[in-house]
């Protein structure tokens, strides 16, 4: 059953890339105390993920800051070597903190996984994105398969006001 507004985030972790390589982010370190944009996209490298959806959260970074946003995090089950790449290529820099759930487990463990082996993608994470405010959801936006708007760094704006 898919995580809903007002719950507790479950415990889980990702790996980032650091200066000094792969390294674990836990859930208490991400959402403990802030309050975090994430949202989650079925691929890195993928034609609507890095057409509209990366790259809208990069475009309102400082916007979605100003208005209360500690974090801007993307998640995605993919290894943290492709997440670092893709980052790299659709330069975002230190607007937007690029997450890998390697495994699928968070994707799982939020209920939010998706079957895409149909594409020869195997269990990703579905498209989404939440505002999680000190670990609990204060606002949660699942696109209908094959869709993208709910998610979107505009709309989350657009909720923020």
């Amino acid at each position: 059953m898919a995580i809903k507004v007002g719950e507790r985030v479950p415990e889980g972790k990702f790996t980032q890339m650091t200066d000094s390589g792969p390294d674990a982010l836990t859930t208490a370190e991400l959402f403990g105390g802030k309050k975090v944009a994430l949202f989650s996209v079925p691929g890195a490298f993928t034609p609507t993920c890095s057409a509209k959806h990366l790259p809208g959260y990069v475009q309102q970074a400082d916007a979605l800051k100003a208005r209360g946003i500690d974090t801007v995090a993307c998640m995605a089950v993919n290894d943290v070597f492709v997440m670092s790449a893709w980052g790299k290529s659709a330069g975002v820099g230190d607007q937007v903190l690029m997450l890998a759930d390697g495994n699928g487990e968070y994707a799982a463990a939020l209920g939010l996984e998706l079957d895409a082996s149909g594409f020869g993608m195997g269990t990703r994470g579905q498209r989404f994105s939440m505002v999680v405010d000190d670990g609990v959801v204060a606002q949660l936006n699942i696109e209908p398969a094959g869709k993208f708007g709910v998610s979107s760094a505009e709309t989350m704006l657009e909720q923020l006001d």
